[in-house]
């Protein structure tokens, strides 16, 4: 079974930074695509970014490209995504996913496991 912990969430003025985290275990990390979604109240969860098991391939929503940027360290089976310029309608509960077959995707479907996720909450 795979717990997948998000942190890093908090309040932040528009144009500000954070650094989500999340914590793997129960399962060998490194086999794992990572995807990072996003929750906005009244929507459906979103894709945001997704980084391949081996960290050779990055993807992103249009939405987020040149300000956000996903990471993984296996040695400490994290997945990161750090978020620059943030704006307001980036505020959402935030959620990492994990993927054990395939490839990266951006379907929330494609995805076995999910933390409880972490809110971010842009202000203007």
């Amino acid at each position: 079974q795979v717990q997948l912990v998000e942190s890093g969430g908090g309040l932040v003025q528009a144009g500000g930074s954070l650094r989500l985290s999340c914590a793997a275990s129960g399962h060998t990390f490194s086999i794992d695509n990572m995807g990072w979604f996003r929750q906005a109240p009244g929507k459906e969860r979103a894709f945001v970014a997704g980084i391949s098991r081996n960290a050779d391939s990055t993807y992103y929503a249009d939405s987020v490209k040149g300000r956000f940027t996903i990471s993984r360290d296996s040695a400490k089976n994290t997945v990161y995504l750090q978020m620059n310029s943030l704006k307001p309608e980036d505020t959402a509960v935030y959620y990492c996913a994990s993927k054990y077959l395939g490839v990266v995707s951006a379907s929330t479907s494609a995805y076995n496991y999910w933390g409880r996720g972490t809110q971010v909450t842009v202000s203007s």
